[in-house]
């Protein structure tokens, strides 16, 4: 296969019985686009049979690919590895419940054309649209943990966590490879890192809509807090800096 201008990355962990409309889905959407693209499901060591309901579709879904891996690694893990692993000039990550469908990528498109390398969607600036909102305990959490996201780590960016980033190539391998979070607060760490590497971050209002069956528990919310410390004090520290990087990107 020639170089895809688009590569999907899809983390899945127990996602049997929701990937398997995912992928029809995206696999609808573009099969009718104009440009090239691959879909890579990282399976991170799920319990139950994901890896074989993926890899069952694969000869139905066009440049599907599957990453099985016997250990979990965490969101952050294997999203990190599936950028790494992509051959795509765009690359986009989302999430397995479909809460952001495919379609929405055209949104964050037209910004890539004006030089963006960083492009997000967001449920949390004009333009977007949420259709299904969390239970209001989450909500709140999530508003009261992103105050202090923007306070530590990532100023300007009013939503950190909505699972549909896209990246360039240089971007994602130059962001991806310094990754040191693996669990829910790597988004924090990404965006943190693009910052500091010089990357305009754009934000995309996009349609959300919840999936009840969520497997985001609300201790989560706590633990990305405690991991978002730790990326302060490694931008302190200088952890993500190398000798040759060029910090006007």
């Amino acid at each position: 296969m020639a170089k895809p201008y688009l590569s999907v990355i899809i983390p899945a962990y127990n996602e049997a019985e929701r990937i398997t409309s995912t992928l029809f889905d995206i696999d609808k959407f573009l099969s009718q686009a104009e440009y090239s693209y691959e879909i890579i499901v990282v399976n991170d060591a799920s319990k139950d049979n994901t890896a074989v309901v993926v890899d069952k579709l694969m000869p139905v879904i066009k440049n599907l690919h599957l990453i099985d891996n016997a250990e979990n690694k965490g969101k952050g893990g294997v999203v990190a590895q599936g950028m790494m692993s992509a051959k795509g000039n765009i690359r986009l990550f989302m999430d397995a419940d479909n809460s952001t469908q495919i379609e929405e990528f055209a949104k964050l498109q037209p910004f890539f054309k004006e030089g963006y390398k960083v492009v997000i969607g967001s449920r949390a600036i004009s333009g977007a649209s949420v259709e299904l909102y969390q239970p209001l305990l989450k909500r709140i959490l999530g508003r009261a943990g992103n105050l202090f996201i923007r306070i530590m780590a990532v100023p300007n960016v009013k939503d950190t966590q909505c699972g549909f980033k896209a990246f360039t190539e240089d971007a994602a391998e130059r962001i991806f490879s310094r990754l040191t979070i693996t669990r829910w607060g790597f988004d924090v760490e990404v965006l943190a890192i693009a910052k500091l590497l010089g990357y305009k971050i754009k934000e995309v209002g996009i349609t959300w809509v919840n999936d009840t069956r969520s497997h985001v528990k609300a201790s989560a919310y706590l633990k990305v807090l405690l991991e978002v410390i730790k990326i302060r004090f490694n931008l302190w520290r200088k952890v993500y800096h190398r000798a040759s990087d060029d910090y006007g990107a």
